[in-house]
């Protein structure tokens, strides 16, 4: 055999080598995950994006047989978290808690550091949970037809509490006026805490709150859910009524979580964590941890994640245009 020969079967070993581990999803993609994973979540510890993201990520943990990493990144929008991950290597071993902020941001800031469609690649929805309207437990609001109906009494008069300017509470509120027709103020506090403490104080009227830290309150009969916002009744709660069955026909705002990684990630890192999460939000103890958090497990393939953001984009989009809130 010439040197030719031998150089031309040395190349056909070589490609053959490669397209093997091509075939494969490649050689490190194989042995994926082999190190800890980092899972990125934009807010602060103790919450319910944080508290949904532990439970989801320990499981998870136990299948894909590597530690997941909670590394709590706070700011306003979820802009800081979502930023590293958007710079993150597409290596599948760095995580985005993905949520409704995200969504609400694409709309509310006029440029942000990253296109929060482009810049990631969808995982799999983790869970929705709902928000509600309370009032104080002596209030004389009864339902959300007394709500309506004293604010087109008394237009301009009906105080509404909500945490921050932009957050899914005060676009639920700024929502429900819209789609309501009613003049009323809506009164934005610093935080859910301060929120709850001016609903019993009496300084407003009613609150937009997410559901699960208000569940204290009302089981200690300090405040009263008049109704949940998304279009089912939360298990929990079961005569208390959604929005759309209390005379408001159409209005559904709910919260969600989700993960997303780095755009240009693999297929195949991408399809073994949406399996890792789907399995683990199918382990009876970790859908009680999230009943208990006021949480609704709900898995997704990433397309169906990808359509539910376009859509959460468009809606909540509109929302921010319609309320006149200035953007930031």
């Amino acid at each position: 055999m010439n040197d030719r020969c031998v150089l031309f079967t040395r190349r056909r070993s070589v490609a053959g080598v490669l397209s093997l581990g091509l075939a494969s999803g490649g050689f490190a993609q194989s042995a994926y995950p082999d190190r800890p994973i980092t899972l990125i979540v934009p807010f602060a510890p103790g919450g319910i994006a944080d508290l949904t993201a532990r439970a989801v990520a320990k499981e998870m943990s136990a299948t894909l047989k590597q530690p997941i990493v909670i590394d709590n990144r706070p700011s306003a929008g979820a802009i800081v978290g979502a930023t590293a991950v958007a710079r993150a290597e597409p290596d599948g071993y760095t995580v985005l808690l993905l949520s409704n902020a995200n969504a609400v941001s694409a709309g509310l800031f006029r440029k942000l550091p990253f296109d929060v469609q482009r810049d990631f690649t969808p995982v799999t929805l983790l869970g929705t949970f709902d928000l509600a309207l309370f009032v104080r437990q002596d209030s004389a609001l009864k339902s959300v037809r007394d709500v309506i109906a004293q604010a087109k009494a008394r237009p301009g008069k009906l105080t509404i509490g909500t945490i921050a300017s932009g957050s899914t509470q005060h676009l639920s509120a700024e929502l429900f006026k819209s789609m309501a027709q009613i003049d009323a103020l809506v009164v934005p506090y610093k935080g859910t805490p301060a929120v709850i403490t001016a609903l019993r104080a009496g300084e407003v009227d009613l609150a937009f709150e997410i559901l699960g830290p208000m569940l204290p309150q009302v089981q200690a009969q300090a405040v009263r859910a008049l109704a949940v916002t998304s279009d089912k009744r939360f298990a929990g709660l079961d005569a208390v009524p959604t929005v759309q069955e209390s005379g408001l026909p159409g209005y559904m705002a709910a919260s969600w979580n989700a993960l997303a990684l780095p755009a240009r990630t693999p297929a195949p890192l991408v399809q073994r964590l949406q399996r890792a999460a789907r399995d683990a939000l199918a382990v009876p103890a970790v859908q009680a941890q999230l009943q208990a958090l006021g949480v609704r497990a709900q898995g997704s393939t990433p397309e169906q994640l990808q359509q539910w953001l376009a859509d959460e984009i468009r809606r909540w989009s509109q929302v921010i245009q319609s309320a006149k809130i200035e953007l930031q």
